[in-house]
Formats: structure tokens, C-alpha cells, sequence
């Protein structure tokens, strides 16, 4: 299999070392300043992009428009993430998006799920989110950290929406509180707390190397798909 990485960064490099020991060639890797060709993108099978909000966008459409699959992990622009969907299943593209690409993250997402299904009828417990990532991140809440609280949402009838801290949350809203801190990978903690005890599940990352294998493990399985897809469907989920 032949990679091609948008964006050059601590990610992409982590996403660089996983691949060369699994005897994948990088043929190309873009950084923020460069103009890339069709042609230069056609050289590889597969595309992974971890770059910033602002160029997430043209950056996955630019691989649609060359009928190059791509995997993207960028959050924070997930208001246009529906056109590109629209646009590769219109032209039989493939696709694959994910707010964390952690096998960890997405086993957390089905406990997530479950635990907001057990918790629907306990109205005495009450749900909110911390999330807390290194200084250099963003966006807030992180896209994980929004995976979560819609998925929690869909689970639990009383929740519909979300509100950041430090703004009071809304009747319905699920408050979430983002920290940002040193060089923190990602922490993700959901709390249910009554006025007698208190569940919550945790996640929290050691380093960006179950990122990166994540997104090399994405991008084997999204070579000669077509379709819109996600990391659960990469893991059976």
C-alpha cells in the first residue's frame, strides 16, 4: 500500500513511523504551505489528514476530486464534514472521518452508548463531560469530547444539547468542562452524579501513538471501499 500524509506535524510523523514498520511506503507528505497536484495525489492508494480546521475541508475534497480515498482525523470543522460527505457518495468516493481514531477512544464510545442507555429512565442522575488536552489544541470541546456528548444525546431522551463551561448549561444541556493543560494527549471523563453517588467512566491517553495506528489501521481497511464510513465500521462496532 502507498500513504500519502496531509500535514506534517507530530501526528503526521507518528502516523510516518507506524506505516514505515508495517512496510507501507509514504510516497508524499504535504505540509501547510505546499500546493499539491492530482497528480501528486494519484501516486498513493490512500490519504490520512491531520491538519487544522480552517484547511481539513478543501484538504479531504481535494482527495475526493483526485478519487483518492482519504482518512481524516482534523476536528473542528465538522459544519462542512456533510458536504464532503454528499460529494464522495454523489461521485463514489470513500471516506473516512473520526473524531479519535483510538481503538481505547472508540471501545469508550460503546460503553458511552450504554451507559447513557441504562441511565435514560434514572432522572436523578445527571451527565456532564471533562475533557483535558495539551495547550497547542484548537478547538473546544474536542471532537472527541462531542462524539460523546452526541452519542449520549441520541442514548438519553432528557438530553438535547450541550453547552460549554463557563456558560450555564441550559435545561437539557449536558455541560462540558475543557481543559487545556501542558502536553496532555487526551483525557476524556464522563460523570452521571446523583445526590447520593456518583458513576463515571474514563478515558485517558498515554501518548499520540494509539492515534496514529488507528489512522494507518483506518486507512488499510478504507482502500478499494466506496462510501462514507467511520471508525466503528473499521472495528465492528
Amino acid at each position: 500500500m502507498k500513504l500519502g500524509i496531509f500535514g506534517y506535524g507530530k501526528m503526521g510523523k507518528a502516523i510516518e513511523q507506524i506505516a514505515e514498520k508495517q512496510g507501507i511506503e509514504v510516497v508524499w507528505r504535504i505540509r501547510r504551505d505546499d500546493s499539491p497536484s492530482i497528480a501528486l495525489l494519484r501516486q498513493a492508494d490512500v490519504a490520512i489528514e491531520f491538519t487544522r480546521p480552517e484547511a481539513a475541508f478543501d484538504n479531504v475534497m481535494l482527495c475526493l476530486q483526485a478519487g483518492l480515498p482519504v482518512v481524516s482525523g482534523t476536528t473542528g470543522w465538522q459544519a462542512q464534514l456533510p458536504e464532503a460527505q454528499k460529494y464522495c457518495l454523489e461521485n463514489s468516493g470513500a471516506m473516512l472521518w473520526a473524531s479519535n481514531f483510538s481503538v481505547g477512544v472508540n471501545l469508550f464510545f460503546a460503553l458511552n452508548r450504554r451507559l447513557a442507555q441504562l441511565m435514560a429512565d434514572r432522572p436523578e442522575y445527571a451527565a456532564s463531560l471533562t475533557e483535558t488536552h495539551h495547550i497547542h489544541k484548537l478547538d473546544a470541546p474536542s471532537g472527541t469530547a462531542l462524539t460523546l456528548a452526541n452519542e449520549l444525546i441520541q442514548n438519553a431522551d432528557r438530553y438535547s444539547g450541550w453547552s460549554l463551561l463557563p456558560d450555564t448549561p441550559a435545561s437539557g444541556e449536558i455541560p462540558i468542562t475543557a481543559l487545556r493543560e501542558g502536553e496532555v494527549p487526551g483525557t476524556h471523563l464522563v460523570r452521571w452524579q446523583s445526590a447520593i453517588d456518583e458513576i463515571s467512566i474514563e478515558h485517558k491517553a498515554h501518548s499520540r501513538v494509539g492515534f496514529a495506528a488507528g489512522a494507518v489501521l483506518a486507512a488499510q481497511w478504507v482502500v478499494g471501499k466506496r462510501g462514507v464510513f467511520e471508525m466503528g465500521d473499521v472495528l465492528g462496532l
